[in-house]
């Protein structure tokens, strides 16, 4: 039992294929814990890496569902209020959900009677800073997908010299004590680069979602709010079609 548990943990912290090793090996060495301790320091801002990323992941899965951004059933109840062109009731709306889209759309409504260029900056800021608060904690995570695997080359780093340091003591006379150096670098380089690639798919995928997010809600407020037929709107011109913002791929 304490071995399934052993093995469950590592696989949850990001090491499934030295999970799998351990399942699989016939030897002690090859166990759980023998291949943490094997690692050397570096395993320990590892791990503490990889429990990182898993939580940022999971708190960002949560607070980045649909209903906590783009709510389907705000969304129905103000184009039914819409019809009716009663800005203070859409405005009660939006006050009685908390939601992206909602703060969004208030900022756009509040300042109906303006010039609509206006009024679409305005939207565009709400968007910003609601993509700055969707964006919370990706920050981390890109810096976990870019530090880890650099952690796990400095562990390959220590476990050459420790190696080179025991041939040059003893010889080749001991491969024992040879082999543990070189098994300590490739044990931290691999751990490194499995937190280091999922953190960083983690982060790509966080950041495109948060990008077609605030697209659609701004994309949703401006149609809103120019179906509204409302006389203290002034259109100065007609807007531009709007394209969507082409984001760089750097992390962090």
């Amino acid at each position: 039992m304490k071995r399934i548990i052993k093995i469950g943990l590592l696989s949850l912290l990001g090491f499934p294929g030295l999970a799998f090793a351990a399942e699989t090996a016939s030897t002690d060495s090859w166990k759980l814990l023998s291949i943490f301790e094997k690692g050397g320091i570096m395993m320990y801002p590892i791990l503490f890496s990889s429990v990182l990323m898993l939580g940022i992941a999971i708190e960002r899965i949560y607070n980045l569902r649909r209903k906590n951004v783009i709510n389907s059933a705000f969304l129905q109840n103000v184009r039914n209020q819409w019809d009716w062109k009663d800005i203070q009731k859409t405005l009660q709306l939006c006050n009685s959900y908390d939601n992206s889209l909602s703060r969004i759309l208030k900022v756009g409504l509040l300042r109906v009677g303006g010039k609509l260029d206006e009024i679409e900056r305005a939207i565009e800021g709400a968007g910003q800073h609601e993509a700055s608060l969707m964006n919370s904690n990706l920050r981390v995570l890109g810096a976990v997908a870019n530090i880890t695997p650099m952690m796990g080359l400095l562990g390959t780093v220590f476990g050459m010299i420790k190696a080179f340091n025991v041939i040059s003591l003893s010889g080749t006379g001991n491969p024992g004590l040879v082999a543990s150096g070189i098994s300590e670098a490739l044990i931290t380089t691999a751990a490194g680069m499995v937190v280091g690639i999922p953190a960083l798919a983690l982060y790509h995928y966080f950041r495109g979602k948060i990008d077609r997010y605030v697209f659609e809600m701004e994309e949703i407020s401006f149609q809103l709010i120019e179906e509204l037929s409302y006389d203290g709107i002034q259109k100065s011109k007609p807007a531009p079609p709007r394209e969507k913002p082409k984001r760089a791929s750097s992390v962090g």
